[in-house]
């Protein structure tokens, strides 16, 4: 049963590709964390989050059998970012907060702390500063936000987010800049943040 368990990906997708659906759920469970991590923080709104991951794997279970690439995870999460950008214009803004008045004051969005094990202090300020530069995310444009989010805050090289999201690792490199620019003009009110959030600078050569 351990065996099982531990299958690879493309083991499931091989089953998955078969008709096997139990397959394809131990892949909806391995990625559902990911996926639903990924669409809250394009979105910032959980129940926008709920949404766009369940259409994603409905959508990855349908595509599946077509699925020939080699990598189910950044397949998956590519799907998971477009199903991110429909719900965003289904919703046309109106549940999610993208004002800059809201920015400062948005603290309740989960975050993951980088660094293991930092002081309590240190979390509390991680925390907040996360929450922060979340709520700056939303106010840009959804591909930059996709293009910063995913390089500064996951950690992909520009080629896996251009895998990812489809589009050409010059538009991928684009956005990114545009967007730093643009976050680094919103936190120009707070230059605090602005010396903390140090990614802004320092991802410029993590190609």
């Amino acid at each position: 049963m351990g065996a099982e368990v531990e299958q690879s990906d493309e083991r499931l997708v091989s089953l998955s590709r078969n008709g096997d659906l139990a397959a394809f759920n131990r892949l909806v469970e391995r990625y559902q964390g990911p996926v639903y991590s990924l669409c809250l923080r394009l979105l910032g709104n959980r129940e926008a989050a709920e949404d766009a991951s369940q259409e994603a794997f409905l959508s990855a279970y349908r595509a599946i059998p077509g699925f020939s690439g080699t990598n189910f995870r950044a397949w998956l999460l590519r799907i998971a970012a477009n199903q991110s950008k429909d719900e965003w214009r289904r919703r046309k803004r109106k549940d999610l907060a993208t004002s800059l008045e809201q920015i400062f004051d948005a603290f309740d969005v989960p975050v993951e702390v980088l660094d293991p094990e930092p002081g309590a202090e240190r979390v509390t300020e991680n925390k907040e500063l996360a929450a922060i530069v979340q709520s700056a995310l939303l106010v840009l444009p959804m591909d930059q936000r996709q293009a910063v989010m995913l390089v500064d805050l996951h950690d992909y090289r520009y080629e896996e987010v251009a895998a990812m999201t489809g589009a050409s690792l010059g538009t991928v490199k684009s956005r990114v800049h545009r967007g730093r620019d643009r976050l680094r003009r919103i936190f120009a009110a707070k230059p605090e943040l602005l010396a903390a959030y140090r990614r802004l600078d320092e991802g410029e050569v993590n190609e």
